[in-house]
């Protein structure tokens, strides 16, 4: 095969890794996924192996290389894609994780995230990073690692330990130690990070007792990161391309102009609306970030995170038992004409956007007694077109513009019918391109854009293919009727300092 004509995307997710080799046309070829531990230690508290991750990854990319029909020294560049927040500390010398990972989803610094706004360093922290003081960001996180881990703060403050979301952490090890880096979109996700200046703030690193000394650099989303080692695929490939999942789902949907917007469908679900060169200030629980930065440029944008979406099908499947696979939950709303007043409410770790309560806890509501397994799974998906229309709601009162149409991806969004139902409940045209894992064709973009395959975004926005559009076709009566549904039972989770 000729070299530099294939291109390796890492999609490190919250339950799985996944990659998929592509090619110049941006054509998937070849793809590995593994699922690995959740480790839930406590109430609110969401943990993972850092090495059991780095076994998942390595082990997806020979899988990819390996149903591609390729070798290693075909691939152009590596692009990394990854759970953002997941908050990292490990050794330098060794490259041994100090502890588990804690993950996005955690909650257990969600005191020490009030105090800070008791005491009033809300406004100081939105007005440099973008977004709310909240235990889904990784500061918090890295603080309590610091003072939890036995010695860590130490050690820390000594350059004994290197902090990094989980993009910096394989990229540790693919390079066998010789790169720490990021790039703008993970760095923005921190609250260490200001997103104006584009480097990280003295201010923030002293609110939250952070030594500057375990920080990765920040480079654009499609740089030389480093190169992997040879023993790990079989030749030495360079990294090329970093983003978080939703910047790089964002990318594989090209949406490189201000106004196009986006959903994914994972764990959580993710919207995010490209504001361009402008930073918009959200006056309606949103978050501004940045979308990605090429050639020193940085691109916005605003964002809605709901915490729980696909994960509310997983609990079903894995805690319930009561489905085998995800696409059960098809035909059991398919089977029945309506939830009869069920609503699930999945506030499993928190509330995301718009509400952002991290004490809310999830809830089945409306319960009759000829409930049963397919009200309950409707609801599930439901819940993920409800908590959509509550980000989109958001966008259009933060001035956002009359939106046009909503492109989706995502496990979910291959569910034909729950992407009617988001259609007729936004009143909004859904579209699914033909490649749904976007994380990782954005990935995959972005290290085609380093290598020189691709010229500029343009030619990346040339190769996204429409596969369906939903268009809406709900009495609007009955639309607002199932909002005001849902409206009053998240109002039933809500814990009362969010009401």
């Amino acid at each position: 095969m000729p070299k530099g004509a294939y291109l390796l995307a890492i999609d490190q997710g919250t339950t799985s890794s996944r990659a998929i080799v592509f090619d110049a046309a941006l054509k998937p070829l070849g793809t590995g996924q593994r699922e690995f531990r959740q480790i839930f230690p406590a109430d609110g508290w969401v943990e993972h192996d850092a090495d059991e991750i780095w076994d998942s990854v390595r082990a997806v990319c020979r899988e990819a290389l390996r149903a591609a029909g390729i070798d290693a020294a075909a691939l152009a560049g590596i692009g990394i894609t990854n759970q953002r927040e997941t908050t990292v500390l490990w050794e330098r010398a060794a490259g041994r994780p100090v502890a588990n990972a804690i993950v996005w989803q955690d909650r257990r610094t969600a005191a020490h995230c009030q105090r800070l706004k008791d005491q009033g360093h809300e406004a100081m922290v939105r007005d440099k990073t973008g977004l709310v003081l909240d235990p889904y960001f990784s500061a918090t996180k890295l603080a309590w690692l610091l003072d939890n881990a036995p010695d860590a703060r130490r050690r820390a403050e000594k350059g004994e330990l290197a902090f990094g979301t989980v993009d910096s952490f394989l990229l540790w090890r693919l390079t066998g130690g010789k790169a720490h880096a990021t790039d703008a979109t993970n760095a923005s996700r921190t609250l260490l990070f200001d997103i104006g200046r584009q480097q990280w703030d003295d201010d923030l690193l002293g609110l939250f007792g952070v030594p500057r000394a375990v920080l990765p650099r920040v480079l654009d989303s499609a740089a030389l990161f480093g190169v992997a080692q040879a023993s790990i695929l079989g030749a030495a490939v360079p990294v090329l391309g970093i983003a978080g999942d939703q910047q790089a789902a964002a990318i594989g949907q090209a949406c490189f102009q201000p106004g196009a917007v986006k959903s994914t469908y994972g764990t959580g679900c993710f919207v995010l609306v490209n504001t361009g060169e402008r930073i918009v200030p959200s006056r309606h629980g949103l978050i501004a970030t940045v979308a990605y930065r090429l050639g020193g440029r940085a691109t916005y944008a605003i964002e809605g995170s709901i915490f729980n979406a696909g994960s509310a099908v997983k609990w079903l499947r894995d805690d319930l038992g009561l489905i085998r696979d995800a696409a059960e939950t098809e035909t059991l709303a398919r089977s029945i004409a309506d939830t009869g007043g069920v609503y699930l409410v999945p506030a499993f770790t928190g509330m995301g956007a718009p509400w952002w309560d991290p004490q809310a806890r999830g809830a089945l509501l409306g319960l009759a007694r000829d409930s049963g397994v397919a009200q309950i799974a409707r609801a599930a998906l439901e819940a993920a077109c409800y908590q959509t229309c509550d980000l989109i709601a958001a966008v259009r009162e933060d001035g956002m513009g009359e939106l046009k149409g909503l492109r989706v991806d995502g496990g979910m969004a291959v569910n034909d019918w729950a992407m009617q139902f988001l259609a007729d409940m936004l009143d909004l045209p859904v579209e699914r391109p033909v490649v749904t894992e976007t994380t990782a064709l954005g990935a995959a973009s972005l290290a085609g854009l380093q290598a020189g395959i691709f010229a500029s975004p343009d030619e990346v926005a040339a190769a996204w293919r429409q596969g369906r559009r939903f268009e809406p076709a709900m009495d609007g009566a009955a639309r607002e009727r199932l909002l005001k549904g849902w409206r009053t039972a998240v109002g039933r989770v809500l814990s009362a300092r969010a009401r």
